[in-house]
């Protein structure tokens, strides 16, 4: 059958095949192709080259056929490979995003694919509709139901916008010993302890680890970071109240700032968070004479990215307390320890967001001064 194609390549044809062949970067089909034309005109028989390169018989005579009637590239080149017809109609289509865009059946958290074809075949003349058919429809319309994505930015009013601005220029100003700047936050950690103790690591076995465990309540720690200073100090405490902020911003001014005219202080809109906390815990003048040392700045509501000590706080669940801690004596040792070592390493945070960028970045959400031209002054004649 194959003996009216015969394979008789020229000297360029054989060095292009041999290169292609060799180069282990080109496509199987390619080089499957390359080694049947390359056998052939050597002369070794159709049967021979199929158990040599795993191929048909069929794609054997294909390929020479190929080459006879349309010359090398005809031969190791495919067209466009037509494939089956669409299952699934335009109007199908636009149904599975339409479904797939609505919120889950009762009892379902997220859509998943199996759901989606169910519900595609209830709502079309589809008997079945096949699990790949709809994750390859939902990738042509880059749409993933079961995924979603959290944010944690307010509407950016004016004054969203005038305090996002206060604290950035905050934190662009330079460094003033007597005016040191301080970011404040707290954050909750379990006391969790093990029911079974762990097995340690050993070469070729990671460590063992028993999923039932033990809580023992929740400790409350609240950081501060002196980003200029490269310092912070975390303390653990029982609970989060205003007597404890106002005894921590005590502490900072009298043992951590003594020297300082004022502290600067960025922190969130917590409740606790007040001038008043100091007044109800401390005598008027005792409270006076703190809060004249100490000078608050509020990050807008929903912004806690603008407070530098949430990286430091990620940082410091990454690196300390991302495992099980049993107790508050424990936990004040753990953070203790990697306190001591952040500060003597002098590590810092590089806070890049200024200014110019977040009007570049919000700029829609700024007000268009030249639009509103009109000012309320009246200047007289």
């Amino acid at each position: 059958m194959t003996a009216r194609y015969i394979v008789d390549l020229t000297d360029s044809e054989r060095e292009q095949l041999v290169a292609l062949t060799s180069s282990g970067s080109a496509k199987a089909r390619r080089i499957r192709r390359g080694r049947i034309l390359l056998l052939a005109d050597a002369g070794v028989p159709s049967n021979q080259i199929e158990v040599a390169t795993g191929a048909s018989s069929s794609t054997v005579y294909r390929v020479r056929r190929r080459f006879v009637e349309g010359g090398l590239e005809h031969a190791i080149n495919e067209g466009r490979r037509p494939g089956g017809t669409r299952k699934l109609s335009p109007t199908d289509e636009a149904t599975l995003v339409a479904v797939a865009c609505s919120k889950p059946p009762e009892g379902r958290a997220r859509w998943t694919l199996r759901l989606l074809g169910d519900r595609l075949v209830a709502l079309s003349d589809h008997d079945s509709v096949s699990i790949e058919t709809i994750r390859r429809r939902l990738r042509e319309a880059d749409l993933k139901p079961w995924q979603k994505r959290m944010w944690c930015i307010a509407a950016l009013t004016p004054g969203y916008i005038a305090q996002m601005e206060a604290v950035l220029a905050l934190y662009a100003a330079p460094p003033d010993p007597k005016r040191p700047l301080v970011c404040f936050d707290e954050t909750l950690k379990q006391l969790v302890d093990h029911v079974v103790a762990p097995v340690p690591a050993e070469p070729g076995k990671p460590a063992k680890i028993d999923h039932h465990y033990k809580r023992n309540g929740t400790a409350h720690l609240a950081v501060a970071l002196a980003p200029h200073l490269a310092w912070r100090k975390v303390w653990v405490l029982e609970h989060r109240k205003y007597g404890a902020f106002a005894h921590l911003m005590r502490e900072l001014v009298d043992v951590h700032f003594p020297d300082a005219d004022v502290v600067q202080v960025v922190m969130d809109n917590l409740n606790v968070h007040c001038a008043g906390a100091l007044y109800r815990t401390f005598p008027p003048e005792e409270a006076r004479r703190i809060l004249d040392r100490l000078e608050f700045h509020f990050t807008p509501k929903k912004a806690s990215w603008l407070n530098m000590v949430e990286i430091e706080i990620g940082v410091l669940v990454r690196q300390c307390l991302d495992r099980r801690i049993a107790d508050r004596g424990r936990l004040a040792r753990e953070v203790a320890a990697w306190e001591r070592a952040r500060n003597e390493v002098g590590a810092t945070i590089r806070w890049m967001f200024n200014i110019q960028m977040a009007r570049e970045k919000f700029a829609r959400h700024y007000p268009d001064v030249a639009a509103n031209p009109d000012s309320p002054i009246v200047h007289a004649a």
